[in-house]
């Protein structure tokens, strides 16, 4: 690995072991589809830029900073020292010019975020930190500065923001309404977005299992001796293929409040992708640079997405995507196929005294 332009960068240490560095990697090169798409939905959405711009300059983000700087530790050469070489390391591999700075905050729950608007902050838990290992940590803190490199921070902060706007205004109806359907939206967005951070802490971190046991380890604690990658995984295959179309709605029912998607999901996601030609074209130095950023096409995104979107459907094994998917390929009878979907809420089929009327369609080999 070189380390020509290193003194430039301003990073003060080269990372631990042997790993690949990404010279102007621009973010493009792993995020999610999904999370591209997102974000120009997002910034379609109706109203969005005029109360972006006002949030912009209400955000109390100075207060914010003076919070963290009071009340947390700042990570340094002298506090958290191994979170600042990793923070660094991060940083360095990544091409991200200007180290954001570090707090650890105290708080049992296992959790970090990139916030800011004018520039991104890191905070991490006490409960975090002390629930992973160093290469598990490792991928975290890349997951952490691949939000920074992609510029989800800010979108982040105006989330937060939001999320604690609406609950005060719940008691005025249009005025909660308007700001729960930019909420909504934020969400989804960044459900995506975790994904693409997933995929930029494993590019630091180069380790695929390490990033499987930090989630594993989120989802279910310090008791790795008690735990199996493998089983993990297969617990996420389940999720998705189990069920009928009433699993499906809950699913998405579960989900729509949640900011993250759910760890095995994520697990399944990452391990997807390290197995990819993307990852590995983009671990043999093929990857777009930021000086490419501006000469990059909104309409190639949407084509992209969408073809992303089309396979995710067809692929899928999920009883409501298999049904869009057959349904999509002229595939049987709609009214038949949900009745069959939600057979369970129908009750008990009819007597076999009951009328022609009321026997249900005859099933198609």
């Amino acid at each position: 690995m070189s380390d020509d332009g290193h003194e430039q960068t301003g990073h003060g240490g080269v990372p631990s072991r042997q790993r690949r560095r990404f010279p102007g990697i621009s973010s493009r090169a792993y995020e999610h589809p999904a999370d591209r798409s997102a974000l120009v939905a997002l910034r379609k959405l109706s109203g969005f830029d005029t109360v972006f711009k006002a949030l912009s300059a209400l955000l109390p983000e100075r207060s914010l900073r003076l919070l963290f700087l009071s009340d947390s530790v700042r990570v340094s050469e002298q506090q958290f020292a191994h979170l600042n070489v990793m923070l660094l390391d991060a940083c360095y591999i990544l091409d991200l010019e200007k180290v954001p700075p570090m707090y650890v905050n105290q708080d049992p729950q296992p959790n970090a975020m990139c916030i800011g608007l004018d520039e991104p902050v890191i905070v991490v838990t006490t409960g975090l930190v002390e629930l992973l290992d160093e290469e598990e940590m490792r991928a975290v803190v890349g997951h952490e500065v691949g939000h920074a490199l992609s510029g989800h921070a800010v979108y982040r902060t105006i989330l937060l923001f939001l999320t604690s706007l609406a609950v005060r205004v719940a008691w005025i109806p249009l005025g909660n309404l308007a700001i729960m359907a930019i909420v909504t939206a934020l969400r989804e967005w960044f459900r995506k977005s975790e994904l693409s951070a997933d995929r930029a802490g494993l590019l630091v971190g180069q380790d695929v299992q390490a990033s499987m046991r930090g989630l594993m380890k989120i989802a279910g604690g310090n008791h790795l001796h008690e735990m199996n990658v493998d089983a993990f995984l297969q617990q996420a295959e389940e999720y998705e293929s189990s069920g009928d179309l009433r699993d499906s709605v809950l699913k998405i029912l579960n989900v729509l409040p949640r900011s993250h998607p759910f760890t095995t999901v994520r697990a399944a996601e990452l391990k997807k992708w390290s197995q990819s030609r993307d990852f590995q074209r983009l671990m043999d130095g093929h990857y777009p640079r930021r000086s490419e950023d501006k000469d990059t096409s909104v309409s190639d995104s949407f084509r992209e997405s969408a073809s992303h979107y089309a396979n995710h459907v067809k692929t899928s094994k999920d009883p409501l995507m298999k049904l869009v998917s057959d349904l999509a390929d002229g595939a049987g009878d709609l009214g038949s196929r949900m009745r069959r979907g939600f057979g369970g809420f129908a009750g008990p089929p009819p007597s076999e005294g009951g009328s022609p009327k009321d026997t249900p369609p005859r099933e198609e080999d």
